[in-house]
């Protein structure tokens, strides 16, 4: 018995939407990550893009477990010396880009290289409910009701 590989002629691609509103974020780049690898499908492949196209709205109403709100911290450097920058999950969530709090967990949660890239091109991150992409015929997935520790308890 040989090992399936996949080609990339055999690759099919879905588009699926995900509402975040509510949603706790690690559990959400988790999901996430897996779907974009394609590590749901029976024939992943680890050396191709075999994920699905990935599409999250309401990515500004997403929620964080225990005081991560406050506390968390997001370091970044410039490459000079001296120059780390940090800043945190409200900064970002009530600034310009709320969609980079969940950019940035997914990203971390995905190994790093060209596929890797490639890989992110194939989310897309909005911070209100509309999407551009109804054109794709996206499959709506309720990440929600999948576990009641996805979604924060008020």
């Amino acid at each position: 018995m040989t090992t399936y590989s996949a080609k990339p002629a055999d690759i099919e691609k879905k588009w699926i939407v995900i509402d975040a509103e509510g949603v706790v974020v690690g559990r959400l780049a988790s999901f996430i990550a897996n779907r974009l690898r394609g590590k749901h499908k029976p024939t992943f492949t680890p050396h191709l893009d075999d994920g699905d196209n990935v599409i999250v709205v309401n990515a500004g109403k997403v929620a964080f477990t225990g005081k991560k709100y406050e506390d968390k911290r997001y370091y970044r450097h410039t490459g000079y010396p001296g120059g780390i920058k940090e800043t945190s999950p409200k900064r970002i969530l009530e600034g310009r880009f709320p969609e980079r709090v969940i950019e940035l967990a997914v990203k971390r949660m995905i190994s790093r290289g060209p596929l890797a890239r490639k890989q992110m091109g194939n989310l897309h991150i909005y911070a209100g409910a509309e999407h551009p992409h109804e054109a794709q015929k996206p499959e709506k997935i309720d990440f929600a009701s999948f576990n009641r520790k996805n979604v924060r308890a008020a």
